[in-house]
């Protein structure tokens, strides 16, 4: 990987890119699964020229059997990222509150619909904090941008493909902690559980707990302990397809470009009551 194509970008190369006449486009996507919104964290202070852009209701469709975050609408995520001012063949950077989950679900997005300059800031918004970099309350007015979206640039699973993987044509990575795994708790979804024949990989293996991910024959190692080798194809869910697209990013640094999100995750399968569902390790 090279160029805008890298999937993530350290703050002091962002710096200097955004001192450029024409500087990626920034995307905060801050997020939190329960709590405050994250637009009041972008309200509150943001990277200087970056747009809100919500992963709930512009990154995703509508919550429903398909999932709590679901795949969206390709016009509506055009218009979406239009607004922010993406521009077709520009680069991204997306950025969260420093976990990496949300802006790795808007990393994929964009390149599930076809956008490949599109980076991470590794770190997030602490780490640009953290190195003493400019912080606005102002609310850009981008130019409207040409951005086209073009589904299936990345590869999905639904829930045949992931039952395949996990009944042994290759690994299925489920990567929530391992007490939801077990089905002891569950917190979110109506059902408690995992997918029989899935592999538990928290995300606490592949990610640190500031959001920054290991070298890449670090990273192989963690997968290659849980069964992924270059030989076999590999696929990962979690609740509702966020965190999960973090394992996806992670696969993709270690090498595994071809590594499949469910986008539904648990949520989409536990809406068929006929699915199967394991507990216990």
């Amino acid at each position: 990987m090279s160029g805008t194509e890298e999937p993530l970008v350290e703050t002091d190369r962002l710096a200097a890119e955004l001192d450029h006449a024409d500087p990626p486009t920034l995307l905060d996507v801050r997020w939190r699964l329960v709590g405050p919104p994250g637009r009041d964290d972008y309200a509150a202070g943001h990277l200087p020229g970056a747009v809100f852009v919500d992963l709930d209701t512009e990154l995703s469709g509508p919550p429903g059997a398909a999932g709590r975050h679901p795949l969206p609408d390709p016009a509506a995520l055009r218009s979406a990222l239009r607004a922010a001012g993406v521009r077709a063949g520009h680069p991204v950077v997306v950025y969260d509150g420093g976990d990496g989950v949300a802006a790795a679900r808007a990393w994929w997005t964009l390149r599930w619909a076809g956008h490949r300059p599109v980076r991470l800031l590794h770190g997030g918004f602490p780490a640009w904090v953290a190195a003493g970099l400019p912080v606005s309350t102002e609310v850009p007015a981008p130019v409207p941008g040409d951005v086209s979206v073009r589904p299936g640039e990345l590869p999905v699973l639904d829930t045949g493909a992931a039952a395949a993987l996990a009944a042994g044509s290759g690994v299925l990575l489920d990567v929530r902690a391992a007490a939801r795994y077990r089905g002891e708790t569950e917190p979110v979804d109506p059902v408690a559980g995992h997918v029989p024949g899935a592999v538990n990989l928290p995300a606490g293996a592949y990610v640190d707990p500031d959001g920054r991910f290991p070298a890449a024959a670090v990273l192989r190692d963690r997968f290659a302990a849980a069964g992924v080798t270059d030989a076999v194809p590999v696929g990962a869910y979690c609740g509702s397809g966020v965190t999960a697209a973090q394992a996806v990013l992670a696969l993709h640094l270690a090498g595994r470009p071809d590594a499949r999100l469910y986008v539904g995750s648990w949520s989409n399968w536990v809406a068929d009551p006929s699915r199967p569902v394991a507990t216990g390790g």
